[in-house]
């Protein structure tokens, strides 16, 4: 049965016919309603997509939209939707097609040049990454012109000052200017290495130049000079090979990982994804760009989409073992939690791990409520070398009060606050266990008011000294500040049930059961019996 036949008026494109999306029950003939095929049509095609998009299916997104676009060719609000999950998912034809028809109806984003230029870059059309630049030069974008400017004059051995001179004054146009200064020095071999690891401390590069001037050098095969300008954990150097041939698409593609790092955290995120994305055309071996494109997409929820980002990392390359690291977090908030332990468990048992494995594997142990497990590996990170701070004795205490061991418990998270006594987050896990405990209660109370006066705002803080001064016997005095936590986290199961207990301790029965009710609907298993007897008593 032909389209025509299924729905005859509704052939107008989508974004032009949204008035109409109403009448689509309207649009099917009888005939269709009975038929047991239905051919794929823009619509339904175009509503796949939304639903494997949110999802996080990158790829289904991209085949569906593909789809929706050939039936509806000029609509630009399916174009702007399969252009994001065509960068999302390195569906690179896709992106390019929604690309003319976002520009045909002038509403392409200001990222569409880069495709361009990359592509460009990549393929060595110097006639197509000039336009390309061109029209960078008119966009919101021109800070990246100058440099792109000058690589594109050292790829055909031209002079690279005048396009580094462009940058002027602007700040950040300088600053990236400056450090693609040196990288240029580099990859044309007029500066040692040693002299770039001085300009570059000097300067404060950040951590991706750095990590570009390393793969430099060791693409000449100077492995220790490469180690020694690593000071950055985003890269193990005595884990992975580095190494890099520097040539035109290599130099776009560092520039827009440099804007992409320093976008990652607080950045837009479709900007960060396209900017991780051409990156990787310009220069396919960038897996720092695969890295700051996983972090960007798990912002957004999209863990099966960063997971997939994140698996492409090359296994022999410098970033491997910082992407399984990663990749054990995404399998985690995906709810892939034994994949996650499985994988963490092989880093920390390996014969070369190290304390990120331990630090790894024990977190999923937690995860796992499996504290006695994960004691000894926090153990071990506590006797790491050099000294690890603070957060490593607070974690291990905190295993090992979750353990049962209370005793030992104290202990070390008296070692936390000792190295850390204006951490809010230490004051308050010592004070809370040991007024548990009824341990030195004068004390504990003196750890969380000061913990409360670093962090009036934290609900878990103003909630444990309303709870301390209840144990201490002062439930007047604690009920405000629970009421407080209560009112800043509603949702949070063991505020309500401190809660509930201070309003029966005063009398306030309505009010106690009310909090446990509350305290019910986000309590794991092993609490509900205990609320439900508190309701019912």
């Amino acid at each position: 049965m032909a389209e025509d036949q299924i729905i005859p008026i509704c052939k107008r494109p989508f974004s032009r016919a949204l008035t109409g999306l109403l009448l689509v029950g309207a649009c099917w003939s009888a005939p269709a309603l009975s038929a047991v095929e239905v051919p794929r049509s823009p619509l339904s095609a175009y509503l796949a997509a939304r639903v494997a998009a949110s999802e996080g299916r990158s790829a289904a997104a991209s085949d569906d939209y593909a789809v929706a676009l050939a039936g509806w060719p000029d609509d630009p609000a399916v174009a702007v939707r399969a252009y994001r999950e065509a960068m999302t998912g390195g569906d690179v034809p896709l992106a390019l097609k929604s690309a003319r028809v976002m520009e045909a109806e002038n509403v392409a984003p200001l990222d569409v040049a880069l495709l361009d230029l990359a592509i460009a870059a990549r393929k060595g059309d110097r006639a197509g990454y000039d336009a390309a630049l061109t029209r960078i030069d008119g966009g919101a974008l021109r800070i990246l012109s100058p440099v792109l400017r000058a690589w594109a004059a050292w790829d055909r051995k031209q002079p690279v000052e005048p396009g580094l001179d462009s940058a002027g004054k602007e700040p950040v146009a300088k600053r990236l200017a400056d450090e693609h200064r040196i990288l240029l020095a580099l990859a044309s071999k007029r500066i040692d290495p040693a002299s770039v690891r001085v300009l570059l401390e000097t300067m404060r590069a950040a951590p991706d130049t750095r990590i570009a001037a390393a793969e430099i050098v060791a693409g000449r095969g100077d492995e220790a000079n490469a180690r020694a300008l690593l000071s950055d954990p985003l890269v193990l150097a005595d884990r992975k090979a580095l190494g890099a041939k520097p040539d035109l698409g290599f130099g776009v593609s560092q520039l827009l990982v440099r804007i992409g790092g320093e976008l990652a955290s607080e950045g837009p995120r479709p900007l960060v994804i396209a900017l991780s994305r051409t990156a990787l055309i310009a220069d396919p071996d960038n897996d720092r760009a695969r890295l700051i494109m996983a972090e960007a997409l798990s912002k957004d929820e999209a863990w099966d989409a960063a997971i997939a980002a994140i698996g492409d990392v090359r296994p022999r390359g410098a970033f491997a073992h910082r992407a399984a690291i990663v990749r054990i977090g995404l399998l985690a908030e995906a709810g892939r939690q034994g994949e996650a332990l499985m994988l963490a468990q092989g880093l920390a048992t390996a014969r070369d791990s190290g304390l990120d494995d331990w630090q790894t594997y024990a977190d999923q142990l937690i995860a796992a409520k499996r504290p006695a497990d994960a004691v000894p590996w926090y153990e071990r990170v506590t006797r790491a070398d050099p000294a690890i701070p603070w957060a490593a004795w607070l974690q291990y205490g905190g295993a090992l009060d979750q353990a049962g061991r209370k005793d030992e418990a104290d202990v070390a998270l008296a070692k936390a606050v000792a190295l850390g006594p204006d951490q809010p987050l230490a004051l308050n896990y010592l004070g809370y266990a040991r007024i548990e405990r009824g341990k030195d209660v004068p004390g504990s109370l003196g750890l969380l008011e000061k913990a409360s006066k670093l962090a009036p705002d934290d609900a878990s803080v103003t909630d444990s000294l309303g709870w301390a001064y209840h144990k201490a016997g002062q439930t007047r005095r604690g009920l405000p500040l629970v009421e407080r936590a209560a009112m800043a986290e509603p949702a949070n199961s063991e505020i309500n049930d401190h809660l509930g207990d201070l309003y029966w301790a005063l009398g306030r029965r309505y009010e106690a059961r009310y909090a446990w009710r509350a305290a019910a609907l986000t309590a794991d298993d092993t609490e509900q019996a205990k609320l439900a007897a508190k309701i019912a008593g």
